[in-house]
Parts: structure tokens; sequence; C-alpha cells
């Protein structure tokens, strides 16, 4: 089978650059033949054989062409060309589009579709029905769904991307201009990472039920070295508000008997300095993660929005480790309660605190998550599994070509 997998960015950056180059290194390495359509980049690890691309896009220069910038991010008729030509020479069996706004844009949906070509997306965020892709608002600090109930424009009235009245109303137009041209209904398949991010699709537009499936996140499965040491708190990921920096900074001032160790960088990590308690190890990969994982008494998740499928809770599941957790999003869906770890009760510190107490404080209760933990991994797809579904969808969708 012939796959275009298509993405802004062709380097590892984040979470679905990973997903992409490990799904299209697989398939790969499977024999079906793979190539890439994203931003030019000198970093790129993956592309085409046209060495066609986008012109790389700089939001943080100063040169002249930034003035463009909001008319391409919002209807790139170089990227609908030039993936038209890619189409044309390469001659996919499937397109699987990953994120594509702003630096590629909904444009190249046309492309492909003009070619019938079956086009497959997996959404990793909630850009389609969000436009600061987070249900979040940051100057209220809480999850938000005023766009999905209401009307787009409260992303201007509360300047919703970052805190910008202009980057706001660029968002604001863009989801106006491809929900009238109605341009999501001309992909053909959804791959939500979560039952929740699919239900709120489904909320916001009765168009997306018969056109979305969930199939959870895969992981690498791996078991670090485990080691005689004094019990911590696991914090893995981004220090930003978003993730629940601040929560985990006072959950740890209310639990001065725990140790707390949080793995990662961020805007906001200045909130966690000067807490004895708290043991910031930067940003961990490879070996030095997983031991840390693997030797964690709990993996904590505080993020306070709605989180579509945490790596980082499937990668401690994976090696045994409970979870403690927020009560909503796919948080909620990942941990069951009593189980697999502990959902605090609300999204506040003395509820976390509550639920870390639970989790570490009860011998019994902490035996109960670990008996239950000893069989999760089975639970959680590999990317072989994961892929095998995914061909699945592909082939139903090639063979109603």
């Amino acid at each position: 089978m012939k796959i275009l997998m298509v993405n802004k960015f062709l380097y590892p950056r984040g979470g679905s650059e990973s997903y992409m180059l490990k799904l299209g290194a697989y398939l790969a390495s499977c024999g079906h033949e793979v190539e890439y359509f994203g931003m030019f980049d000198e970093k790129n690890t993956v592309g085409n054989s046209c060495a066609l691309y986008t012109t790389n896009m700089d939001f943080h220069g100063t040169g002249a062409e930034r003035f463009l910038y909001p008319l391409r991010i919002l209807y790139s008729t170089e990227a609908k060309k030039k993936i038209g030509k890619v189409l044309d020479t390469f001659q996919p069996d499937v397109v699987h589009m990953n994120n594509i706004n702003f630096q590629l844009t909904p444009s190249i949906i046309y492309a492909v579709k003009k070619r019938n070509i079956p086009l497959v997306q997996t959404v990793h965020d909630c850009q389609m029905i969000c436009p600061n892709h987070l249900l979040y608002s940051f100057s209220e600090q809480k999850p938000c769904e005023r766009c999905i109930h209401g009307s787009v424009w409260n992303c201007l009235k509360h300047s919703c991307i970052h805190g910008s009245k202009v980057k706001s109303l660029l968002g604001v137009i863009e989801a106006k201009l491809y929900r009238r041209l109605k341009t999501y209904r001309k992909v053909d398949l959804f791959i939500s990472p979560s039952n929740f991010l699919a239900g709120k699709l489904i909320e916001a537009n009765a168009f997306y039920r018969d056109k979305t499936c969930t199939i959870h996140n895969f992981i690498e499965k791996k078991t670090g070295t485990k080691k005689e040491m004094e019990p911590y708190i696991l914090f893995v990921g981004r220090l930003s508000k978003e993730k629940g920096v601040d929560l985990l900074a006072e959950t740890a001032k209310l639990l001065p008997e725990c140790s707390f160790w949080v793995a990662g960088t961020g805007p906001d990590d200045a909130v966690l300095q000067d807490i004895p308690n708290v043991k910031l190890l930067g940003f961990l990969t490879g070996d030095t993660l997983t031991d840390t994982m693997t030797n964690a008494k709990v993996l904590l998740a505080p993020s306070v929005c709605y989180e579509n499928c945490p790596l980082s809770i499937l990668e401690a599941h994976s090696m045994g480790v409970p979870v403690v957790t927020m009560p909503y999003g796919g948080m909620k869906e990942l941990v069951r309660d009593g189980e697999t770890g502990t959902l605090a009760e609300r999204a506040d510190a003395e509820s976390v605190a509550k639920a870390i107490r639970k989790t570490v404080g009860d011998e019994a209760y902490y035996s109960t998550l670990l008996s239950f933990l000893e069989t999760e991994h089975e639970n959680i797809l590999s990317i072989e599994s994961y892929c095998d579904i995914l061909l699945e969808k592909y082939r139903s969708l090639t063979e109603g070509r």
C-alpha cells in the first residue's frame, strides 16, 4: 500500500510528529511505501520523492514576509498546489493527515479529494471545534466549551489564543471559513485517540458521528531497572499552566511529607522553584526517563485542561505504576478509579492531595492497584497492534474507492 503522511512539521518536535514518524517508519518496515508532505525545514528527517514542501514560516521572525502570514495561514494556495504535484507523482492509495492548520491549512483537503483519494485524519487536539485547540480558557484558568455550545466569536471576546486579539481574530476567521465551506466533511475518517474527544466532536457537529472512530494511542512498552530508593511522586510533562503546574506546586506544599520529582521544562517552571520537597530533574529521555518512571510510587497527571490520551499515563500503567489524575477528559478514560489509579474529586490542591494520601497511605489500597496493574499492559496498544487496526481502516476505504 502507498501512504502519504501529512503534517506541518516533518521532524521530531511534539506528540503529533512523534506519532506520525513512528507510524510511517513501522509501516515502511512492513513493506508499505510511505512518503511525507509538510513544511520545509533544515531539521526535516523525512520527505517525498518530489522534494516539494511549503515555504517555512517562522512566526517569531522579523522579515518582511511575516506580513503575508495572516493570509497564508488561512488558506495556502502554495500547499494545495504542491501537495497536488506530490499526489500526482506518488499516487498514494491513502492520505493520512495529522496537524495541518496554519502552516499547511485545510486547503490541502481539496487537492486530495479532487483526485478521489481516501483521506484519514488523526485528531490530535480540539482545533476543529475550538480555535485555541485546548477547550481551555487561559484568562479564567479552567476548561471552556463556549465554542462548542455557542459562537466561535467567544475566542475573540476572551482573547483565547496567546492572549492576543489579533491572533484570536485569525483563529475565529479560520474556524468560520472552514465551517461555512464544510471542508472537514470531505475527510473520510477521523481517528480520535479518546472517546472523550470523539464525543466532543460529535457534540459540536453531528456529521462527525459516522466518520469518527476511537483508537487509543500506542506506546513503546518499556520497563526500567527497579532500585531500592525513597518513594517519590512523579510528574512528567511540559511545565505550563494548562498542564497543572500551579496545582502541582500547591499540592506539594500540602504534602511536605512526600517527595515530588518533576521531569520536564516549560515557561512556568519558576512556580516549582524553592519548594523544599520538589526536585526538578529537567527534560529526561530514553533509559533515564524509563528508570525514573519505573521507580515512581505514583505518577501524578494534574492537567487542568482536557487532556486527550496522555502517553505518560499509558507508559506508567505499562510499567505497573498507579496514576493520580483528574476526573475529566481522556485522563478519566484511561484511569479506572480504585483499579489502575485514583481520580481526584475536583481540580484543586486539597482534592489532589487527598487522592495522593489515599493512594500511598493505604497499603491495602495500594496493593490492590498494583494487582490490577499486573495485567494492564495487555490493554495498551503496541505500534504493531495499532497498525493492524489502522491498516484495516485504510483497506475499508480503498476498497470502497
